[in-house]
């Protein structure tokens, strides 16, 4: 079967070529990061949990809580329970009471723990600098632009099923 990714200009904008790079992608992100989880001794759902506290777009309105963090996975109050109990016992997470109202509770992604994650996806780091390279920075904010249009809609296409 001939290969199908968008390396011509005649094949730049087939949907298919697309979704193919696209779960390639996704393969590659989900192999690195199982490999982490799993040296780490976590699940899945927990290397999800921690992509939400540690990422700026998904703690936008202020420090994640186990409420956002339950609206952001989708999981029972009781899944995100025992996840940040795995995430504390670990060392990856702590939960900090808000110094204004007791009854809230903030999710900090530890120091430590920041530099162990940073320190295994160096070698990811270093491939997406040196795709980066390849490319212009007008190229690269084209590239940026999709991107974000496409969390977007499958964010919508998301919100939209459920």
């Amino acid at each position: 079967m001939q290969s199908r990714s968008p390396d011509t200009a005649d094949q730049a904008s087939d949907l298919f070529a697309y979704a193919v790079l696209l779960r390639t992608l996704n393969r590659e992100l989900n192999r690195a990061t199982l490999d982490f989880a799993h040296q780490q001794g976590l699940h899945t759902t927990d290397i999800h949990a921690l992509a939400v506290i540690m990422d700026p777009a998904a703690s936008a309105d202020g420090p994640v809580t186990p409420t956002r963090l339950r609206e952001e996975l989708g999981l029972t109050s009781g899944a995100i329970t025992a996840c940040l109990d795995r995430l504390q016992r670990s060392g990856h997470v702590s939960r900090v009471r808000d110094t204004g109202d007791r009854r809230v509770v903030h999710l900090v992604y530890n120091t430590e723990a920041r530099a162990l994650a940073r320190e295994y996806f160096s070698p990811l780091a270093r491939a997406t600098e040196a795709a980066r390279s390849q490319f212009t920075p007008e190229q690269l904010a084209t590239i940026a632009s999709f991107l974000r249009a496409l969390n977007t809609e499958l964010g919508e296409a998301h919100d939209a099923r459920t």
